[in-house]
C-alpha cells in the first residue's frame, strides 16, 4: 500500500480509504448497504491487513449507527487507525440540528466523538456548504475543536471553488486552522471537479479524497450497453447518486474500462479505481463494498500501474467540453499558463477544436 501526504499537512493517508457507508442500512442508507457489526469488523480487519489507516464516515450515515459501529470495529485497534468523519446534515428535528453553526458542529463533534468511542477524531469534514452561516464562525468553531484537542485536522466536502476559497481566506486572515483536505466525488464518468476543484486543491495544497469512485457500482463492469443491470443495484434500489447526463457517453467509458482491464487482467472497477490514483492532487480513494469479494477486489487497485497509453485512451473517450472562460484561456492564453492551469487545460491544447 503506498501512503501519501495528505495535503500540507504532515499526516499520511494510505492510497485507499475505507468507506463506511454501507454499515448499518438504516433509512435512505438502506439503499446503499445493510452490513451488520460482524461484517463491518471483519471488513475494516481486512482492509487495514491491506494496509489501509484511514476510515471514513460520517454523523449522517444511518443516522449515527454507522459512526457506533465504526467505533465497535477499531476497539484495541486505535493506534493503527486514522478516522475521519463529518458533520452539516439533521441529526434531530430542532432548528439548530443542522448546519454549520457554532452550535451544532460543537454538539455534532461531541456526539461522534461518543458514538465512535474515541478521545479525538483524525480529520474533521463539513460534509456540506452552509449558505446561511457566516464562513467566520464556522472556521472558527473548527479552530475551537482542533485547539482543544478533540480534532486534529480540519477538511471539506461537496463545496464549490469559491466556497472553499472563501473558508480558506477566513481561517488565513484570522490565523486559524485551515483544511488540508476536500473530498469530492470524481470519476471518469464525473469529471466536473476538474474545471475547478483539481485546481484549487494544487494551488491551496489540498489533499484530495474522493467519494464513490465507481459512481454508485456504475464503473464496477457490471452494467454494460444493451444488459440489464445487478437488480440490487443502487440506481435499481432508487438511490440516484450521481446523475448520468449522457448515457452514451457513459457505455463508452465502461467498454474503454473492460478493455483496458483484460489487458491487465483485472477488473473494469480497478481500473476505474487505478485512474483516479494517477490524477493530479489525489490522496486517497474512498471504497466501499456490500461484500468481503467486492472488498477485496477494489483494494487490488492500489497495486494497478497503468500506462500512459492507458491514461490517454481513458481521458480521450471521458474528458468533458471546456467551458468558459477555459476554452477561451486555452485559445487565447496559453503562452502563459501555470502548472495549476495546465491540470485541466493540458489534455485540449494539441489542437484548437479539442474541445
Amino acid at each position: 500500500m503506498e501512503y501519501r501526504q495528505l495535503g500540507r499537512s504532515g499526516l499520511k493517508v494510505s492510497a485507499l480509504t475505507l468507506g463506511t457507508m454501507t454499515f448499518g442500512g438504516k433509512g435512505k442508507f438502506a439503499y446503499v448497504g445493510n452490513t451488520d457489526q460482524a461484517g463491518a469488523t471483519r471488513m475494516v480487519d481486512i482492509a487495514l491487513d491491506a494496509g489501509v489507516n484511514l476510515l471514513d464516515t460520517s454523523d449522517q450515515y444511518s443516522l449515527g449507527t454507522c459512526e457506533e459501529m465504526v467505533g465497535e470495529a477499531i476497539r484495541g485497534k486505535r493506534g493503527d487507525v486514522l478516522l475521519a468523519t463529518k458533520a452539516r446534515f439533521p441529526m434531530g428535528s430542532g432548528p439548530n440540528d443542522t448546519g454549520l453553526s457554532r452550535h451544532h458542529l460543537v454538539r455534532a463533534c461531541d456526539a461522534s466523538l461518543k458514538r465512535l468511542g474515541v478521545d479525538h477524531i483524525d480529520l474533521y469534514q463539513l460534509h456540506e456548504w452552509d449558505g446561511l452561516t457566516p464562513v467566520e464562525e464556522t472556521m472558527a468553531a473548527l479552530d475551537s475543536l482542533v485547539t482543544s484537542g478533540k480534532v486534529r485536522y480540519i477538511g471539506a466536502s461537496n463545496f464549490t471553488g469559491w466556497q472553499l476559497m472563501k473558508a480558506l481566506g477566513a481561517a488565513d486572515r484570522a490565523g486559524s486552522a485551515r483544511f488540508i483536505s476536500q473530498q469530492i466525488h470524481y470519476t471518469l464518468e464525473a469529471r466536473e471537479a476538474e474545471y475547478e476543484l483539481v485546481p484549487v486543491s494544487l494551488d491551496q495544497g489540498l489533499g484530495i479524497l474522493v467519494w464513490s469512485p465507481l459512481g454508485g457500482g456504475l464503473l464496477s463492469g457490471h452494467y454494460r450497453r444493451g444488459q440489464a443491470g445487478p437488480a440490487d443495484g443502487r440506481d435499481f434500489a432508487g438511490w440516484k447518486e450521481p446523475p448520468i447526463r449522457d448515457e452514451a457517453r457513459l457505455y463508452d467509458i465502461i467498454e474503454r474500462l473492460v478493455e483496458i482491464g483484460e489487458v491487465h487482467s483485472v477488473s473494469a472497477a480497478e481500473v476505474a479505481l487505478a485512474w483516479l490514483l494517477h490524477r493530479p492532487a489525489v490522496a486517497s480513494v474512498v471504497i466501499g463494498a456490500n461484500t468481503e469479494e467486492q472488498l477485496r477486489t477494489n483494494l487490488q487497485a492500489a497495486d494497478l500501474s497503468l500506462t500512459s497509453d492507458d491514461m490517454e485512451r481513458l481521458n480521450a473517450v471521458s474528458k468533458l467540453p471546456l467551458l468558459y472562460p477555459y476554452w477561451h484561456q486555452a485559445l487565447t492564453a496559453n503562452d502563459r499558463l501555470g502548472a495549476v492551469d495546465l491540470a485541466l487545460l493540458e489534455q485540449y491544447l494539441p489542437t484548437t477544436n479539442a474541445f
